[in-house]
């Protein structure tokens, strides 16, 4: 069923929400019209994943900063445990990182086809997506409704809540962050339709 944003009327939930909460959610179910959208009676969930919990795009956990004087904030991120870019699952060749056997199968009578191993990965629009603080649930286009993913990135100077923090992804925490800040930004370009 599609994501709900925490904050949104159920009008809005039912549409295309943006205003609430900001959440990361599915990108198969989340977004209205998606290939794993079931929900006949037009409701919507809250779209929250169970993986990640406590990492996202809120305020009270929306950014961290741990400039300690590395080159630059990259090199900080790295040093703490964390990696610059994480989440925009430019890595992954498939869905394989987010589903267990890639989410998808061609099983024939509940038996995989001769000579193949029964998964069928999705190798686009499968990375997770992110909605709320002003952000969208997804294009607003159908059939192949698309999310709009995430992405670390640090900031160079000061980024309130919906401007550029890196070329492409977007503060989407509902507070301002300063340079050298670390935020989970969204993407302004809704991915590939999934395949």
């Amino acid at each position: 069923m599609p994501a709900a944003l925490p904050g949104s009327t159920p009008a809005q939930n039912l549409a295309n929400p943006s205003l609430g909460q900001a959440i990361i959610f599915d990108a198969l179910s989340g977004p209205k019209g998606s290939p794993l959208d079931k929900d006949n009676t037009g409701n919507a969930s809250t779209g929250g994943m169970c993986t990640g919990i406590g990492f996202g795009s809120n305020a009270g956990n929306a950014f961290i900063n741990v400039f300690n004087g590395a080159k630059n904030p990259p090199d900080a991120l790295r040093q703490s445990g964390f990696t610059d870019d994480t989440g925009d699952g430019a890595g992954a060749a498939n869905s394989n990182i987010v589903y267990i056997g890639g989410g998808r199968s061609i099983m024939v009578s509940q038996a995989p086809p001769p000579g193949q191993a029964g998964c069928n990965p999705y190798t686009a629009g499968f990375i997770p997506g992110n909605a709320g603080n002003g952000g969208s649930r997804d294009g607003g286009a159908g059939p192949a409704f698309t999310c709009f993913t995430g992405k670390w990135v640090t900031a160079v100077g000061a980024v309130a809540n919906g401007a550029v923090v890196e070329t492409g992804f977007v503060n989407r925490s509902g507070v301002s962050i300063v340079a050298t800040d670390s935020v989970f930004g969204s993407a302004s370009a809704a991915q590939a339709a999934p395949s």
